[in-house]
This record gives structure tokens, C-alpha cells and sequence, in this order.
């Protein structure tokens, strides 16, 4: 029998048990930004400031595919956490084998239809065309590999789930370094260009999915994956996909949106859209502390309301929220104090530093806003009201932040409120979500559940 790793959230000093969990989950986060980072910083060193354009140009669309499949998983988290909450040990083994069966099929469905979308994406962003051609390679052979991509979110979901947020880790700092040296080697070495980090990053993606099924497939009962029982179950889908399917459109709308914020972006140029890219990519570390957090107020909240225990809940966001703006003020500080060097670690190039650090500096400040949607927002997945929360982030995230951007492009020829584009959507969000939670919507909406006749 193999050492027992899961965590059981639902007793013990809360503080205490959000920071443990969320810890791993902050590391691996980590790694895995990593991943696109330093095909980045690759490419604008070896390369040149096209490639990097091209590279750093496509995350809003790759954003969009691990935004849409971590909906997904998250809701088969939800059900996933409630079932061990409640000890059910047969609803969470058919949990469990019925997401990972959906997550292979959708995974060839967002290779095929991403290859196919790639180029037709790019030219909505209004994608340069001295950068076209290199953007389009790098994220075809991107979406070839999704497959590995989705395989690995799923199976690190489910351990998280359970309260393992330590295995998943050690994986992917593995396939993260992995993907250091096959960029270096293919870059430089065998001078492949994008083509060379993307073929990297999807390798690296593989590897870590493969080694963490490793894991699951000889895990202990009933979080092992089974050959005999693996078939999809209609009510653990269903489950599944009602938690699942708002969270993951609304995440995958969202990173969509950010497509035709690029375009904004790119209408200044190739030295705009490179430093934009480099602010996304530094920014995306400081949202890690909020988003790690806000999985661990998901897990948390799911596992105590299938144990009945409301008001831990409530205490437990609490705390979360205090971590959470606690810790992304103490990553935040030093990387706008030290915005150039940062972004020198990407490019040289005078023009792309100087867009880099106007976007880095004038946006930091407003991240520890985004704290407050991200934790409430994991806390109302976990209780299985994503329903909401999906509303309350497109109408943010989507309708408000295009309409912004229309008219402020038309009112002025300036970067900076097209830049405040991406706080003003946080600052809304997060005021809504902070309100519907403190309504208390989602107990009522519980406990009518719990007092529903059975079918």
C-alpha cells in the first residue's frame, strides 16, 4: 500500500491547511508558466524580437484552450472533492474514471480544431504580418500537443482533488526542466526557431502527463485509475459538465476576449505588441499566489460542504483571501521596483523595454484587485455554483472590458487607457463577485438542494 498523500481538509487549523495545499500548487503553477516563458526568453535572445513578437502574441489564444479545458477539470474537482468529503467511495471511483474518458476525447477534438482555428485566430488579433508566419507555426504545433496538455491537467486535478497537491509537482518541475534543455538544444543547436520551443514545450507536456497516469494507475483505492472501470458514467458527467461547462466558457471566453484586446495592443506596433507580451508573461507569475489559492479555497469548499460544514467555508475564504493578498503584494513589489531589469531578461531592444515597463508599471498596482474574484470565485466553484460566477466574469471580463476598449481607442491615440483595460475589468469583477458571495446565494441555493426529494 502506498503512503496515504491525500489531505482532508475538513479538519484542522484552517490557515494552516489552505498554505500546505495551496504551496504545491503554487510551485507547479510556477513550473508550468515557466513553460511558456522561457520559449519567450529563448526566442527573444537566439531569435529575435519578431519570433518573440510572434511567440508571446499567441497566449491569448493558448490561454484560451487552457482556460477552457481547466473549467473542465475544475468541475470534475468539485464533484471529485464532494464525493471524498462525504466518503462515497463508489461515486468518486466513477467520478474519477469518467473524467479522465471525457478528457481524452476532448483532448483530439482541441488538437484537431485548434490546428485548424490557428491561423484564423491570429488574423482576428490583427496579428502583424512581419510576425504572421512564425505565430502561425508556433501555435499549430502547439495545438498538436494539447492532447498531453489536457491528459496532465486532468490527472493533477484529480490528485488536488483529494488533497494531493504534491505529486503533480514533482512532474512538472521535471517536464519544466525537460523543456529548458530541449529549448536551448533546438534553438540553438539545431536552429528550429518558434518551431524548435513549441516542439519543446509539447514534448515537456507529455512526458510530465505520462508520468503522473504512472502515478494514478497505481495509486490507492478508490482514487486508482482501473482498466475495468474505465467508462463513462452519466451521472458523474453530468456532475461534471454542470460545474464544468459554465466554469470552462467562461475561462475560455475570457482568455478569447484577451484576443481582440491584443489587437489594440498590436495596432501600436511590433515593439508594443512585444512588450505587451513581456508584461503578460511577468504579470501571469504575480495572478499565480491568487489562482493557487483560489483552487485551494475550491478544494477546501467542496470538501467541506460534502462533510456539511458550512461555516468552515465561510472562515476558509477568509483566510484565503488574507494569504492571498498577503503574498501577491510580496512577489508584486520587487518586480515593479525592478520592471526594466525584468524585462531585459526577454529583450534588449530599446523600444520593446520601453512599452514593456510603461505596461508592467501601470498595471502591477491593480492585481491585488483581482485577488478578491479569484478566491470568491474558486470558493462559489467548490460550492457548485459556477453559474453565477461565469456571468459575473464575462460580463467583466468580456462585455465591459470590449466596450471600454472601443471607446477609449476611439477617444484617444494614447497606450495607457488601453493598457487600464485590463484592470478596469478586474476592478468590476471583483466588487460584483465580493457582493454575490456575501449574499449568501449559494447556501440557500444548498440547502434547497438538500431538502429536494429524491428522484
Amino acid at each position: 500500500m502506498l503512503k496515504k498523500r491525500e489531505m482532508d481538509m475538513t479538519e484542522g487549523t484552517i490557515w494552516k491547511q489552505l498554505l500546505l495545499f495551496m504551496v504545491p500548487l503554487l510551485i507547479g503553477n510556477l513550473f508550468q508558466q515557466l513553460y511558456n516563458t522561457v520559449d519567450s526568453i529563448v526566442v527573444g535572445n537566439f531569435v529575435g524580437k519578431s519570433a518573440l513578437a510572434a511567440v508571446t502574441s499567441t497566449t491569448p489564444i493558448i490561454n484560451t484552450l487552457i482556460g477552457l479545458f481547466q473549467g473542465f477539470s475544475t468541475g470534475a474537482g468539485v464533484v471529485i472533492a464532494q464525493a471524498y468529503g462525504a466518503k462515497d467511495e463508489t461515486r468518486l471511483r466513477r467520478s474519477i474514471h469518467s473524467a479522465v474518458w471525457v478528457t481524452v476525447l476532448l483532448g483530439f477534438l482541441f488538437m484537431a480544431g485548434g490546428y485548424w482555428l490557428a491561423p484564423k485566430m491570429l488574423y482576428l488579433m490583427r496579428t502583424p504580418d512581419s510576425v504572421m508566419a512564425e505565430a502561425d507555426t508556433y501555435l499549430r504545433i502547439y495545438f498538436l500537443g494539447a492532447l498531453g496538455l489536457v491528459l496532465y491537467n486532468m490527472g493533477a486535478g484529480i490528485l488536488q482533488a483529494v488533497g494531493d497537491s504534491t505529486r503533480p509537482l514533482y512532474f512538472l518541475i521535471l517536464s519544466s526542466l525537460l523543456n529548458i534543455v530541449l529549448d536551448l538544444l533546438f534553438v540553438i543547436r539545431f536552429d528550429l526557431a518558434v518551431a524548435g520551443v513549441a516542439l519543446a514545450t509539447i514534448l515537456s507536456q507529455f512526458i510530465s502527463a505520462a508520468a503522473l497516469y504512472l502515478v494514478l494507475c497505481r495509486g490507492r483505492v478508490p482514487c486508482r485509475l482501473q482498466l475495468k472501470y474505465f467508462r463513462p458514467d452519466a451521472d458523474s458527467i453530468r456532475r461534471i459538465f454542470r460545474v464544468g461547462l459554465p466554469t470552462g466558457v467562461q475561462m475560455a471566453v475570457v482568455s478569447f476576449s484577451n484576443v481582440f484586446v491584443q489587437g489594440y495592443i498590436n495596432a501600436f506596433g511590433d515593439s508594443s505588441a512585444a512588450g505587451w507580451g513581456i508584461r503578460t508573461r511577468l504579470e501571469a507569475f504575480l495572478f499565480l499566489p491568487m489562482q493557487s489559492m483560489g483552487l485551494a479555497a475550491t478544494t477546501f469548499t467542496g470538501q467541506n460542504i460534502g462533510a456539511g460544514k458550512i461555516d468552515r467555508v465561510r472562515e476558509g475564504v477568509r483566510s484565503a483571501m488574507g494569504l492571498s493578498l498577503l503574498i501577491t503584494f510580496l512577489i508584486g513589489l520587487p518586480v515593479f521596483i525592478f520592471a526594466p531589469q525584468c524585462a531585459m531578461l526577454f529583450s534588449r531592444d530599446a523600444e520593446v523595454l520601453r512599452y514593456a515597463v510603461i505596461y508592467l508599471r501601470f498595471c502591477l498596482p491593480f492585481t491585488l484587485a483581482a485577488c478578491t474574484n479569484q478566491i470568491h470565485a474558486g470558493a462559489l466553484r467548490g460550492a457548485g455554483d459556477a453559474g453565477l460566477s461565469m456571468v459575473l466574469m464575462l460580463v467583466s471580463f468580456v462585455a465591459f472590458r470590449q466596450v471600454y476598449l472601443a471607446i477609449a481607442s476611439h477617444l484617444t491615440d494614447s497606450v495607457y487607457p488601453i493598457a487600464f483595460g485590463y484592470p478596469a475589468g478586474w476592478i468590476l469583477c471583483s466588487i460584483l463577485m465580493f457582493a454575490v458571495f456575501r449574499s449568501r446565494r449559494w447556501e440557500r441555493d444548498l440547502q434547497r438542494e438538500s431538502h429536494a426529494p429524491a428522484l
